[in-house]
């Protein structure tokens, strides 16, 4: 398939009221097609990984090519250079989240860029280090506790961040973490406890939120049949 096959399949499924409906919740509607997470996942099975064909999408700015190309992508031939090239181009929270839980947290570079983009200034590129937080602790089985335990001083950093997408991030990636294991669980109620000490409306609620999922019976349930 090309690039513009591909284009035009996308263009004939264009859903203007399911645009309006995803302009609520803060996608942008210029260059945006209003198509399913489904489809597109469905659409990414027929074509298969395909490097070379997901840099022309991403290229297209076409908003729902541009996921699809993070879902057609192969993480083994993804640089750091490309990474730092789309992480500049976000421009919504759905394209910055599919780039990260579908690609870049597979990639080797995913640690480092995780810390890296939360220190950074922008407001999609400084959520997408924290979704890498939050989507490595969920997929990457393999990893030491100590690898979770480092993003520590980034996640209290980040909490004070006031933006939506920010804090949003923020708590899911202490959320997730502490649904690692027990000993993780501990150590991120300990940080929720601190951020819930901080003179910072958005610290406080990272903290509240991520200590009612962490104590709750269903996460502390789930903890103990896995230690």
């Amino acid at each position: 398939m090309s690039v513009e096959s591909i284009l035009a399949e996308l263009r004939t499924k264009r859903n203007p009221k399911a645009v309006k409906g995803m302009a609520r919740f803060g996608i942008a509607a210029e260059g945006t097609l209003g198509l399913s997470v489904p489809f597109l996942r469905s659409l990414a099975k027929r074509i298969g990984k395909d490097h070379g064909l997901s840099k022309g999408l991403w290229d297209s700015t076409v908003h729902e090519a541009r996921i699809l190309a993070a879902l057609v992508d192969d993480p083994r031939r993804v640089t750091e250079a490309q990474m730092e090239k789309w992480v500049a181009d976000f421009d919504s929270w759905d394209v910055c989240d599919a780039c990260c839980g579908n690609l870049f947290d597979r990639t080797p570079f995913a640690y480092k860029k995780a810390v890296e983009w939360s220190r950074r200034e922008g407001e999609y590129v400084k959520r997408a280090g924290y979704v890498l937080m939050a989507d490595l602790a969920l997929h990457d089985k393999k990893a030491p506790d100590r690898a979770f335990l480092e993003f520590f001083g980034a996640i209290e950093r980040g909490s004070t961040d006031p933006r939506n997408f920010v804090k949003k991030a923020v708590n899911w990636a202490l959320r997730q973490i502490g649904k690692r294991n027990p000993k993780l669980n501990g150590a991120a109620l300990e940080l929720a406890g601190k951020l819930a000490k901080k003179d910072s409306a958005s610290a406080r609620w990272v903290a509240s939120d991520a200590i009612r999922e962490l104590k709750s019976e269903g996460v502390q349930r789930r903890l103990r049949r896995s230690s």
